[in-house]
């Protein structure tokens, strides 16, 4: 009843401010060339808002920005997205948010939120992506970009705005079209990555600059493949390209672009297509923002959505790779033909048609009272999900180019075998209802603090089947539980710098934030935990500004509780026994980052970032196969102890000739530290010419020293303690794009 009420609540809030003079938020995120992020830091800068540092450079594909590392784990959905001030998605999977978000001209502003914003406004840990919606121009304006490379990727992006009527009526439009076939040919279709997104709508603008009226509407259609890499690990952690197959150039899709389920609804068997219906999700957007200035001095904000999705995904993902020989039973199930040399064994992951409601509501009042610039605000998220199931199938290929599918020992004739036996199933909605206040509070000339704080109740229902999952599981034989949680949540953050000198300070900053289960944990047979998961992080450091450059040096702490992770792990004394274990565990960093800029003559930038981390495991204790293990201050998996970023820039007349370069040390590969990868670079690399004020060109290169680089882990090896075992065996992983010209054209009239 509680979560009714409350859904009825956002309905009539949305209602009452259809009809409201307001004005759309307008956050003025500021764009600086060059400027990358610091990892653990943020700028000492008079913003609330960070510029885009770099942030949309993507080392692995084109769909979304990179992920920003802070010395814990990365989720699936990367980095936190943000539109008009509210999740594009309210949880990354199944609808990732590069499939309802990009990019786009169709956007105002986008920029960085730094993470004591969102921990008091979200109540969330990390940096997000925030942008704004292009909304109506009281002039006619047209903007556009058109980006292609010599691969065959082909990006178009329009935007049209302009006046409807003389008393403040205006309209915009726009259209992102991607079609990208990556760097490796599929086989099966042309585009990895391809994508629509729609955006239209009216802004009102209100006589005497009181504001504005947004209502716009967004529609997405999209679908995204990812490929892995095969290569030959090695002593040092190498991973070294083998004959017949080139890393980022070659694909490790099965040739077919299809797999064969059990749909664990309705028990029938089918095909899923990696580039059909099946992994193409589709979404509905109607957003209603604004904001209205009183005059009592107070600015009211608010945005609303409305976001209907049917999330369709299908996955391929590596497991191992073994040798077998034609006695094997091994043939090629097109042909018949029997088959001797290495044999890939792949999981195929299906979700079908899963609809899904998101509504939210952001609701604030700002006003700047003497040295205090105060905000209060109401944010609530409601979400459902109508049966969300994943449905699963296991299946050999050959390993080479375009792989085919194996029919061999287990599999049934079409080559497939384990339908359902890791399925996933459940049901139900979340709602979020937070009150939040900050203040920005200049106390002297010398001194700032900022501090910020949020109450949230967190409600989980609906059911899911602790049923266990065995072969050709459907829900037919599934008995459900039901899900009942109420959670109450703090974060907040506390931020002071203090200017010694004119141009040298101290700064010291700390944030905290909490979360407990979500509906998407219940997925498995195993009852997951609900203990809190509490992460405070603190920092000390100094900044230093002169004419010639800019510097900010920190020092922080950050620990986070109570990680789950499913491990399938494999008996070093018998690598055909395996066990799936959950392990409860938490991780520590301490760091050091020091984010510099220097200006030393006219034109010329040169960003340089340097993060010094160490984060560990702690509490890591489990049983597997009658032992125990402890991997308690073991280095955290896939996360570098050393990064930098060194942005050199330099302008010249209408030339802007830039480059980015990014360093990650070794990574470890399997959890007990003995496998890891070497360390790798990124780059980037470009040439920006403004023909006019209205058009202007640009070419960019990826990876332009033509590195290549694998990380991930490495599946079955996680308790291996002799690296040796694996040199010289075949492996599977994700990688950064190879050699890569892109070139565009920007107009703007």
């Amino acid at each position: 009843m509680m979560k009714v009420r409350k859904l009825v609540f956002v309905l009539l809030g949305c209602l009452y401010l259809n009809f409201a003079n307001v004005f759309a938020q307008d956050q003025n995120l500021s764009k600086k060339d060059s400027v990358a992020i610091s990892k653990q830091v943020s700028k000492i800068d008079n913003e609330s808002k960070g510029g885009d540092r770099n942030v949309m450079l993507n080392a692995a594909n084109n769909s979304g920005p990179r992920d920003v590392n802070i010395g814990l784990p990365a989720t699936v959905g990367g980095i936190t997205i943000l539109e008009n001030d509210l999740p594009v998605v309210y949880y990354f999977w199944p609808e990732l948010p590069n499939k309802t978000w990009r990019q786009s001209v169709s956007l105002k502003n986008t920029g960085l939120l730094k993470m004591e914003d969102l921990a008091s406004s979200m109540g969330d840990l990390g940096f997000a992506v925030n942008s704004y919606t292009q909304n109506g121009t009281k002039d006619f304006k047209v903007k556009g970009n058109l980006s292609g490379s010599h691969f065959g990727w082909l990006q178009g992006d329009i935007n049209v705005s302009g006046p409807m009527t003389k008393n403040g009526w205006t309209y915009s439009a726009g259209i992102f079209v991607n079609f990208d076939p990556s760097t490796y040919d599929l086989g099966f279709n042309k585009y990895v990555d391809q994508t629509k997104v729609l955006r239209a709508g009216v802004t009102k603008y209100f006589k005497d600059d009181k504001g504005e009226f947004n209502i716009y509407y967004k529609y997405a259609d999209s679908y995204v493949n990812t490929n892995y890499a095969v290569f030959e690990y090695g002593p040092n952690g190498e991973a070294s390209e083998i004959d017949g197959f080139q890393i980022g150039r070659d694909s490790y899709f099965l040739r077919s672009g299809s797999v064969r389920f059990q749909d664990i609804v309705s028990g029938d068997y089918y095909y899923g297509a990696f580039d059909g219906e099946d992994n193409t999700n589709t979404s509905h957007n109607i957003d209603v923002f604004g904001n209205y200035k009183m005059d009592n001095g107070w600015d009211f904000k608010y945005s609303t959505r409305l976001h209907l999705a049917k999330s369709n995904s299908l996955y391929g993902i590596p497991l191992s790779i073994f040798n077998v020989e034609a006695a094997d039973g091994y043939t090629i199930q097109s042909t018949g033909e029997a088959y001797s040399g290495n044999v890939g064994t792949q999981i195929a992951l299906n979700s079908r048609d899963i609809p899904s409601t998101t509504i939210m509501g952001r609701f604030s009042i700002n006003k700047q009272i003497k040295n205090h610039n105060v905000t209060f605000g109401i944010l609530e998220q409601y979400y459902n999900i109508d049966k969300y199931n994943s449905n699963r199938s296991l299946y050999f290929q050959t390993v080479e180019d375009q792989p085919q599918l194996l029919v061999g020992p287990g599999t049934d004739e079409y080559g497939f075998y384990g339908y359902n036996s890791s399925a996933e199933y459940f049901n139900g909605s979340e709602n979020k209802l937070s009150v939040y206040g900050s203040d920005d509070w200049k106390v002297s000339d010398r001194f700032n603090v900022k501090y910020g704080l949020m109450l949230r109740s967190h409600l989980v229902n609906g059911d899911y089947s602790q049923t266990p999952r065995s072969v050709g599981f459907t829900l037919a034989d599934a008995e459900l539980t039901d899900i009942n949680h109420s959670f109450f949540h703090i974060a907040g953050n506390i931020n002071a710098n203090y200017n010694i000198t004119k141009n040298f300070g101290a700064l010291a900053n700390f944030l905290y934030t909490e979360e407990n289960g979500k509906l998407e944990s219940y997925s498995s047979p195993i009852p997951p935990s609900v203990v809190k998961s509490r992460s405070p992080l603190a920092g000390l450091g100094v900044f230093w500004n002169t004419k010639y450059f800019s510097l900010v040096s920190q020092a922080t702490y950050l620990t986070k509780n109570n990680y789950l992770t499913r491990y399938n792990l494999v008996n070093p004394a018998d690598d055909t026994e395996t066990q799936q274990t959950p392990i409860f565990y938490d991780i520590q960093t301490v760091g050091w980052t020091t984010d510099m800029m220097i200006t030393p003559f006219k034109g010329f930038n040169l960003h340089y970032l340097i993060t010094l981390q160490n984060p560990v495991y702690k509490n890591f204790t489990f049983n597997a196969f009658g032992q125990d293990y402890d991997y308690s201050d073991k280095t955290v998996l896939e996360i570098s102890k050393v990064l930098m970023e060194i942005d050199p820039s330099y302008t010249v007349d209408k030339w802007r000739f830039w480059a980015s370069f990014r360093y990650f040390s070794e990574q470890y590969a399997n959890i007990n530290n003995a496998l890891y990868f070497a360390p790798r670079w990124e780059n980037f690399g470009g040439i920006n010419y403004q023909y006019n004020n209205n058009v202007s060109f640009g070419a960019t290169v990826v990876n332009f020293l033509n590195q290549t680089g694998a990380k991930g882990t490495i599946n079955g090896a996680e308790l291996i303690n002799d690296a040796s075992q694996y040199y010289g065996r075949l492996l599977t992983g994700s990688y950064i794009r190879p050699f890569t010209v892109q070139l565009s054209v920007n107009f703007n009239f």
